[in-house]
């Protein structure tokens, strides 16, 4: 009878610690009867009724993260991998929803992110994913948002977090981006150069101006000398031209004598003797009477053709003076 009695008792005891339970922070629990949904508990000590009730499971409020990863191809025939994570929790109101209405919402999370991505990625290229990413995150999302809604779960974000396009293609975007910057380079240096050649062509205009001018001004003054010196010659009986000729042959001499005070020089005078000096300063002075000889006969002809014409014009004149009377 004791024996009995202490079997019940035990029995009792384990009974009575059954019905109590507790449930984690950020978690709720199913409770059935008899196999049909009775009530949803939420964190604390709990009790149930043994052997009638039972916890049919526990649904975690945590926002949890999904990373999806898909293959798939852009509009300029790339393949491309992404990898998308969808972060996601159990809306606190819906548990029930969630619970019986949803088995596996990982997998049914991952073939909407499927879907979406492989609806989304072939209308761009390689370049605007890339850049149009996070259009791709708002897509996923929106479209998670609608479906997911119904079974009791809410989507927090979507991100795109890595895109990895075929090797070969990533090897031959660097070596694209490797050219345009060579490219760079090359028309900064090549600007640079074009600067320098700028830079050195003014400056050497600009010396040939300053020596030009220095010419002019040397040529200026030689020419003030030459007259100051023919007119030093007039005064001693010189005329002119004897003058003109004599200050050519001075300035022959000075060019053979400045000549012949460089040692590196190599030039050589052809033909040069002696008797030069003096043929030259005979030819120029011919060559200067010669000149005003045929200037003067240029002046005579030209007053006489002047004369014939105005003859010729009296008469017509007067025959214009007669038909006007």
């Amino acid at each position: 009878m004791n024996i009995a009695l202490l079997i019940i008792l035990v029995f009792g005891f384990f009974i009575l610690l059954s019905s109590f339970f507790t449930v984690k922070q950020q978690t709720s629990v199913i409770i059935e009867r008899f196999g049909k949904f009775h009530s949803v508990r939420e964190s604390g000590l709990q009790l149930k009724i043994p052997l009638i009730d039972r916890v049919a499971g526990r649904v975690n409020l945590k926002i949890q993260q999904l990373d999806v990863i898909i293959e798939t191809k852009t509009k300029d025939n790339v393949f491309v991998k992404l990898k998308v994570s969808v972060q996601f929790m159990v809306i606190k109101d819906t548990v029930y929803d969630a619970f019986y209405k949803l088995e596996y919402a990982h997998d049914q999370i991952t073939s909407y992110v499927f879907d979406v991505v492989r609806a989304e990625v072939p209308k761009l290229k390689l370049d605007d994913v890339f850049e149009r990413k996070d259009d791709i995150a708002i897509a996923v999302k929106s479209e998670l948002n609608e479906a997911m809604t119904t079974y009791g779960y809410t989507i927090i974000n979507t991100l795109v977090t890595d895109i990895d396009p075929d090797i070969q293609v990533k090897n031959a975007m660097n070596r694209i981006n490797a050219a345009d910057r060579e490219k760079t380079v090359a028309e900064f240096e090549a600007e640079a150069s074009r600067i320098r050649i700028v830079a050195k062509a003014k400056a050497e205009a600009e010396s040939k101006r300053l020596q030009g001018q220095g010419i002019a001004d040397q040529r200026r003054e030689i020419a003030r000398g030459l007259v100051e010196s023919v007119d030093v010659l007039n005064r001693v009986g010189i005329n002119s031209q004897e003058a003109s000729a004599l200050i050519v042959v001075t300035q022959h001499y000075d060019t053979l004598q400045a000549i012949g005070a460089d040692t590196n020089s190599n030039l050589i005078l052809l033909p040069n003797s002696p008797q030069a000096g003096s043929e030259m300063l005979n030819n120029m002075v011919a060559s200067f009477s010669a000149s005003n000889q045929v200037g003067e006969m240029m002046k005579k002809t030209n007053r006489k053709q002047a004369k014939k014409e105005a003859k010729e014009i009296e008469p017509l004149k007067e025959e214009d003076t007669d038909e006007e009377i």
